[in-house]
């Protein structure tokens, strides 16, 4: 089944790349790689903002690190002109806004890598790094970035 179909199934439509809101740009390709970079959590266009540990909680970061992937994969599909190029997701950069007490930053993480993992089959598994963070852009609750191989 092709990417799109799969994306299909789960109900997911595909969002247009959005403009950074900083100095940099969306993504950058060198030779087979796509470096995709961070995109904070949005919910019809506003940022989902808190800490987990205090605002909110791991079900809802996971949830906000769910809808990051996808807008991810828009970014990626903008970038790789389709994502049916996509050989594999590399590494997925994980940055939780958290309380210094919170230990479940892998645990929020886990909504981006399953979506992917769902989305992408093999190509969806990737290795990971998930960080507690003080602060992140716009006080999103969470940040990620993502490199992938393409065709």
């Amino acid at each position: 089944m092709s990417v799109h179909a799969k994306l299909a199934a789960l109900g997911i439509a595909l969002p247009r790349a959005t403009a950074p809101v900083a100095a940099f740009v969306p993504a950058v390709r060198t030779g087979n790689l796509i470096f995709v970079s961070g995109h904070i959590a949005r919910r019809d266009g506003a940022v989902v903002a808190g800490k987990l540990g205090a605002d909110l909680t791991t079900a809802q970061g996971r949830d906000a690190a769910r809808g990051i992937a996808v807008d991810l994969l828009g970014t990626l599909h903008a970038a790789a002109g389709d994502l049916d190029r996509v050989e594999r997701i590399v590494k997925l950069l994980v940055l939780v806004n958290c309380t210094p007490d919170f230990t479940e930053a892998h645990l929020v993480a886990n909504g981006a890598s399953e979506l992917l993992n769902e989305v992408l089959g093999p190509a969806g598994a990737h290795a990971r790094s998930a960080f507690g963070v003080a602060q992140v852009p716009l006080g999103s609750c969470v940040e990620i970035e993502l490199v992938a191989q393409v065709r």
